[in-house]
């Protein structure tokens, strides 16, 4: 049987402490990269259903999904790439 590797797009939060002299200089060290990250502070939100393959690029996953029951429009939801390993 094919093991294959499945690439899911999740939303996730990322909490960073910052020293700074305002909120926008705090903001803007996080934006640029700068700041550092809270230790475990990731926290995980939901799977981004919006996202995903391109139906038409790959046309038959989407049918055998469909096949299979799962709703499939213009992208297969929050999936990120499929490869057999």
């Amino acid at each position: 049987m094919p093991t294959y590797e499945i690439e899911q797009y999740e939303l996730h939060t990322m909490k960073y402490r910052v020293e700074a002299q305002s909120e926008a200089e705090a903001t803007r060290k996080v934006l640029n990269g700068t700041a550092l990250p809270v230790d475990n502070g990731q926290e995980y939100i939901e799977v981004l259903e919006d996202r995903g393959l391109a139906v038409d690029e790959h046309r038959e996953l989407a049918e055998a999904l469909r096949d299979l029951g799962i709703q499939v429009d213009e992208v297969i939801p929050s999936i990120r790439s499929v490869e057999q390993i």
